[in-house]
């Protein structure tokens, strides 16, 4: 298999922690798929338990994602790199994210890896999408010197509202490897540098094939309901603790949040995280 694989499904968990002001953890056995989103087309023509903007068992479908207008994802994805400062060339961009499973589909967190034309991994997107119907993106650069590394961080503010049991303020730590055999995405939320949360998600790859999503739909029966199901229950869960609400703000005026490449993290960042997020 390619070490940098044009799509993918990857088979593993994820895993929520809240550690402050009282602990919960969960974790669920869940499986995502890593699209090339300019060959979705080749994609589904070659797969047939999968569509492209039409119904199957398994569907991607454009208006899911970004604006949200049924158009291809490359612009606008360009427009807010570009928007964010990047400059360079564009290569290929790969979506983490889950599909449709028999037309339902909620995902809290996409994540677009986006290359140059060297194939080096040079800016994230993180779109954050809460049950609310609203969306929020974090857009940031990877430092030159943190890039090919292994693992990486970005950090930025919280500006965006997720849970009704979290405040909107503190940072985020997005920490990261390149989509490869293995793929592990990770963040941590702090308050005044205190851990707050944290969330990982890890797996390994399996080929995209009509075989994987049937192994997938098989171990996984209608993931993407359960998905919106767990967060609802683990909510219940948080107020029966005595979570405090947080009411509802108004959402962010701008449309993505800068991040922060911390290279001088990085090297310390694999074992600790693992560490921490077991």
């Amino acid at each position: 298999m390619s070490s940098n694989p044009d799509h993918g499904l990857y088979f593993g968990r994820v895993m929520h922690a809240r550690v402050a002001p009282f602990r919960h953890r969960f974790e669920y056995r869940v499986f995502s798929a890593l699209l090339d989103i300019d060959r979705l087309q080749d994609l589904a023509r070659n797969t047939a338990l999968f569509s492209y903007n039409r119904f199957n068992l398994f569907s991607f479908y454009d208006r899911d994602h970004g604006p949200k207008d049924g158009k291809t994802l490359r612009p606008w994805a360009e427009r807010m790199l570009r928007d964010a400062g990047i400059e360079e060339p564009i290569g290929r961009i790969k979506l983490l994210c889950y599909p449709r499973i028999l037309g339902y589909v909620f995902n809290p967190l996409s994540v677009y890896y986006c290359y140059d034309r060297h194939q080096r991994l040079i800016a994230m997107i993180y779109e954050v999408s809460n049950t609310f119907g609203e969306e929020h993106c974090y857009v940031g650069q990877v430092a030159e010197s943190a890039g090919q590394e292994l693992f990486n961080i970005q950090e930025t503010q919280k500006v965006f509202y997720v849970s009704p049991f979290i405040e909107v303020s503190g940072q985020y730590l997005f920490r990261f490897d390149a989509p490869s055999k293995k793929i592990r995405l990770a963040v941590q939320q702090k308050e005044n540098e205190s851990p707050l949360l944290f969330t990982n998600f890890s797996g390994k790859f399996r080929p995209f094939s009509s075989k994987m999503l049937a192994a997938a739909f098989l171990k996984y029966p209608l993931m993407t309901l359960k998905v919106i199901a767990a967060i609802h229950w683990e909510a219940l869960k948080l107020w029966r603790k005595g979570a405090k609400y947080v009411p509802q703000p108004a959402r962010p005026e701008e449309a993505f949040t800068l991040t922060e490449s911390a290279p001088e993290k990085t090297s310390a960042a694999p074992a600790a995280s693992l560490k921490e997020l077991a």
